[in-house]
């Protein structure tokens, strides 16, 4: 019940706003038809972005337990292309976000939910999202 207290405080105080921002740096890529590997990344992290209590992004690699192509040397070139184009804008976004939800004691929460999505902007191939045990 808090998580879900929690979703719906943060979707009302800024977490749309970020998820939007992830969807459309996915359509963005989706159009340009080569960005198509990072579309599908923007679109599951824009969900993660929307509805973040209760969930984290997990390393494929670590929940698998083998290397796959985006946790791999070719997930290390897409996570530098990702970033040189679209993930320090989205980077920016959750922390200018993360800064004003630690003006005040009870947007702390949500000022560390951006933290760790702005690190996740950096770099989100080969992550997945998964339910927080």
């Amino acid at each position: 019940m808090l998580r879900f207290l929690l979703n719906v405080i943060w979707v009302v105080c800024g977490g749309l706003v970020m998820a939007l921002g992830w969807w459309l740096a996915g359509l963005v890529a989706a159009i340009t038809i080569v960005g198509l590997p990072w579309a599908r990344s923007c679109f599951v992290i824009g969900n993660f972005s929307l509805w973040p209590f209760g969930r984290e992004a997990r390393s494929r690699a670590e929940i698998t337990g083998h290397n796959d192509l985006g946790t791999g040397p070719l997930g290390l070139v897409g996570n530098v292309i990702w970033f040189l184009l679209a993930g320090w804008w989205l980077a920016i976004g959750h922390l200018t976000s993360a800064l004003a939800c630690f003006v005040t004691i009870i947007g702390i929460p949500f000022g560390l939910q951006h933290i760790k999505l702005a690190l996740i902007a950096v770099a989100p191939i080969g992550l997945q999202v998964v339910e927080r045990r």
